[in-house]
């Protein structure tokens, strides 16, 4: 089972963008950032769940149960409803990663329990 954390980090809305991805696989943890194309904080917090799920594919292949994580209400709603008025091109996408996987669990948590995600996206920001 790998835990998924994802965030974005958006300077002005919209602005230089940034993501925070945040992966627990067999207790050991591995941190990525990266720059996102200047956008709003919306359609930030799509691409670094994009980033995130790319990069659990990248690692460890679709045979395993993912535990996704974000604070993003949209990101999460638009999920559950398969819906997104604003960006359903960008919900394509993810959903198109997440059906690749047997088993996959999405979760909101608030702020303060996605403080890893959350803090690799503001020092990626801070070095855009």
């Amino acid at each position: 089972m790998i835990k998924l954390y994802t965030d974005a980090a958006t300077k002005g809305n919209p602005g230089p963008s940034s993501a925070g991805v945040l992966i627990i696989s067999q207790g050991k943890q591995q941190q990525f950032s990266f720059a996102l194309s200047p956008s709003s904080n919306h359609e930030a917090e799509f691409n670094a769940a994009i980033m995130g799920w790319k990069k659990v594919a990248e690692l460890f292949g679709t045979k395993e149960t993912i535990l996704f994580f974000s604070d993003s209400k949209i990101v999460m709603d638009s999920i559950a409803k398969k819906y997104s008025k604003s960006y359903p091109h960008l919900l394509k996408k993810l959903l198109k990663l997440q059906k690749n996987y047997s088993l996959v669990i999405n979760r909101w948590i608030p702020e303060k329990e996605n403080h890893g995600a959350h803090t690799l996206a503001l020092q990626k920001l801070h070095q855009l």
